[in-house]
């Protein structure tokens, strides 16, 4: 859900910037059997002949010679860029028609693929479907004289957000008041998407971000909650990131410009026509957020490059006040605030503290010459995140990709932890509204096992089971393996992957599998429950996750030995990780389906140019895969701060030699590739559109054999394709069926002992 309140868990797992794309997103639930069947006459034909027996669009070549630091490439496709892609991002209609035409006649090509898989994708969503529960809702937080939480309706593809108020002697809840209902507010358009929602702290007012496009620019409306009636909007141009001052009229809320760089923190009063804007970053390879501190006593204005931070801190009392400057940045010095009852605890990676310390600093005196060391640096033990109390410290540790929660009496300094058992799992902390408690809230799960939310009291150490994930159509964790294994890297490291599997699939080499990864931004992919692979599992597919460097899973030093100079090490792992799968029996080699998005497109598509062998199909969510002209393009949104991360080709031949080894577009050869699916959203800021359309054109007219390269456009969406949650769920399916043909299952039922 979104959180009504900005207080999370702070740190270097909060810093992931806009570009940042995990694991492709679901709603959360799990299996089921498969209840349709797809047509006689399609199971009795072979899927992969019949596609191959359809012509495919032709992308006009008009080769661009482009020369650069002494070194020269031609682009035959760069005429798929429309010049007007900024106002396209905000209306669509304005897209050249000679690019339309052709993003169409793709879609109309891959419509016609996959057609005989309707009804497979139809039983898969409903499968999926079927493990929602769909009048859900999240566990209430409460606030002063309310508690609020989000919730479904039966059908609904939009959350409602509430909130019941709570009787101060006998602490019951009362009636509920809908304080902002999605699906009225889709009423009548294609797209929405909510940013931040938030209630004022005297409970009166709501404020909200709207994205009704996919481009993420997001208004922010503010709603009177005694009348229901929206009474403002502040602007239109909002990352969707605001937050309240204490006195309940103020916001402060972040401005994205028009080439979608979140650059301004701007304070309005509720009901002022114009504000202020109070602080602008110069630096475009930097991002500005703003929230409140966990004790309310500041608004923090944070801006960060990928490396680099500097946060300022402005009295939540006095909304009117300068801002203070906590530390001034500095090259690859990273931290974070978080205020306790006993100061402010700051996570740092200052002094060569690779894996982050935790140091400490009056609550009126944050700046650097006062902090003092609290938790030293332990080399391979990563902390992520610090969440603060009036009386705790809570922090969350990764060590051999597994996760824990340490909890830190500010009294007596006296901490503990809490311990889970299985192979491989996932944890998550949430501080709630309250500060002068010693409740926290944490979530559990496995791929195998849905999540389950406990209130934990601190002082006593109990944990009381506020909800388990509820799946309508059943789910028994016993039918289903979860393994960790550790897979030898090309250069002797080892690397953690996660297999999910059904007790039923002989683990012989002869099952298919899907290889999902990641790999940049420091992001690591947990080991959590997801509804959606249960649809491929439950066929006899065995998925794995590879936490491969890039991400974060072995420290920091893993995401450090995946950028920049050592990029090809992320792509050399994914491949590395397939092989030791097949090694080990879980599949064959030609038998894998890669499968990433965003970044893990870029990653997609560098292992299929690599080792095109291993592969038998090749999801590319959304890819990154022109890295070289987007990354020598400074007008598009996430270039300048991503030059820390990939590298500046523009300026640094070193940069473009390494790009150029492994950039998928760059790299498309006449070998023969895997069938390949290409998914791209027309009004995607992260990914633009292009960067897939030219990859899909270059990759059918170059590669050698007759295998399959679809590409798929949401013409109405944006990076994270489309809104509703069941409307989303549809893309999954195709993605699914596109993949169990490609391996021989699309005629098959979903029981893996067949």
């Amino acid at each position: 859900m979104k959180n009504f309140h900005a207080r999370a868990l702070t740190g270097v797992a909060a810093i992931a910037l806009l570009s940042a794309c995990s694991e492709p997103a679901d709603t959360r639930t799990t299996q089921t059997e498969a209840t349709g069947e797809i047509s006689t006459e399609t199971s009795n034909m072979n899927l992969i002949a019949r596609a191959q027996s359809i012509t495919p669009p032709s992308a006009a070549q008009r080769p661009v010679t482009i020369e650069q630091l002494g070194r020269t490439r031609t682009d035959e496709y760069a005429w798929l860029r429309d010049d007007n892609w900024q106002e396209v991002m905000r209306d669509p209609s304005v897209l050249n028609p000679e690019i339309r035409a052709h993003l169409e006649a793709e879609n109309a090509y891959y419509e016609e693929v996959m057609a005989p898989t309707a009804e497979l994708q139809e039983t898969i969503f409903q499968e999926i479907r079927g493990r929602i529960l769909e009048d859900d809702s999240s566990v209430p937080d409460r606030d002063g004289d309310f508690e609020y939480y989000s919730r479904f309706r039966q059908g609904g593809q939009y959350p409602i957000y509430a909130r019941r108020p709570i009787d101060p002697a006998t602490g019951e809840a009362g009636e509920e008041q809908i304080l902002l209902d999605g699906d009225a507010a889709a009423e009548g358009i294609d797209y929405l998407d909510f940013g931040n929602v938030d209630h004022s702290p005297d409970h009166r007012w709501l404020a909200y971000g709207v994205d009704i496009r996919g481009s993420e620019y997001y208004e922010i409306r503010i709603r009177d909650l005694e009348t229901g009636e929206d009474v403002a909007t502040l602007t239109d141009e909002s990352t969707g990131n605001f937050t309240w001052a204490n006195d309940s009229e103020t916001l402060f809320w972040v401005w994205r410009d028009a080439n979608g760089r979140s650059k301004q923190v701007w304070r309005q009063g509720r009901g002022e026509a114009e504000g202020v804007m109070i602080f602008d970053e110069a630096d475009d390879g930097f991002f500005v957020n703003v929230g409140r501190t966990e004790g309310d006593s500041y608004i923090a204005i944070a801006t960060s490059g990928h490396t680099t931070s500097e946060v300022h801190l402005i009295d939540a009392n006095s909304p009117a006040s300068d801002a203070m400057l906590v530390s001034a940045r500095e090259t690859d010095v990273e931290y974070s605030l978080t205020e306790t009852g006993d100061g402010f605890f700051i996570l740092t990676n200052l002094d060569g503290a690779v894996d982050f310390q935790i140091m400490r600093a009056p609550l009126d005196a944050p700046q650097r010459e006062n902090w003092q060391t609290v938790v030293e640096h332990r080399p391979g033990t990563l902390i992520t995140g610090l969440m603060g109390f009036r009386d705790w410290m809570v922090r969350v540790e990764r060590e051999n990709a597994l996760p824990r929660i340490v909890i830190r009496n500010l009294s007596s300094g006296e901490e503990h932890n809490i311990d889970f058992a299985e192979e491989a799992y996932s944890l998550g902390v949430d501080a709630g509204y309250e500060f002068a408690t010693d409740e926290m809230r944490f979530s559990y799960e496995s791929p195998s096992t849905p999540e389950e939310t406990y209130d934990y009291n601190m002082a006593t150490r109990e944990r009381v089971l506020r909800k388990r994930q509820e799946i309508p159509s059943g789910h028994d964790p016993e039918d289903y393996v979860v393994r960790r294994i550790m897979a030898p890297a090309h250069d002797g490291e080892m690397i953690p992957v996660t297999v999910l599997y059904h007790r039923d699939t002989p683990i012989d080499g002869s099952a298919p599998l899907m290889l999902y990864g990641y790999g940049s931004y420091g992001i690591t992919i947990p080991a959590a429950f997801r509804v959606t692979p249960l649809s491929l599992v439950d066929r006899g597919m065995v998925y794995a996750i590879a936490h491969i460097r890039g991400g974060q899973a072995r420290g920091y030093e893993w995401y450090l030995d995946g950028k920049l100079g050592l990029k090809m090490n992320t792509f050399r792992d994914f491949v590395s990780a397939g092989e030791a799968l097949a090694a080990e029996g879980f599949t064959s080699r030609g038998n894998i389906v890669a499968y990433g998005g965003s970044a893990g497109g870029l990653l997609v598509g560098a292992a299929i140019n690599m080792q095109p062998d291993l592969f038998v199909g090749a999801i590319a969510a959304v890819p990154f895969v022109d890295v070289i002209n987007t990354m020598s393009d400074p007008t598009l949104p996430l270039t300048p701060p991503e030059w820390p991360e990939w590298g500046n080709p523009i300026e640094d031949e070193e940069a473009y030699d390494t790009i150029a080894e492994y950039s998928p577009y760059d790299n498309v050869a006449a070998i023969d590739y895997p069938h390949v699916l290409a998914t791209a959203g027309l009004t995607d800021p992260r990914v633009t559109y292009w960067e897939p359309a030219k990859w899909a054109a270059r990759l059918r007219a170059t590669r050698s054999d007759d295998g399959l390269t679809l590409m798929r456009t949401n013409m109405g969406a944006g990076h994270g394709g489309a809104s509703g949650r069941f409307d989303s769920l549809r893309e999954t399916a195709e993605n699914w069926a596109f993949a169990l043909m490609t391996v021989g299952l699309a005629d098959t039922e979903a029981d893996p002992s067949e």
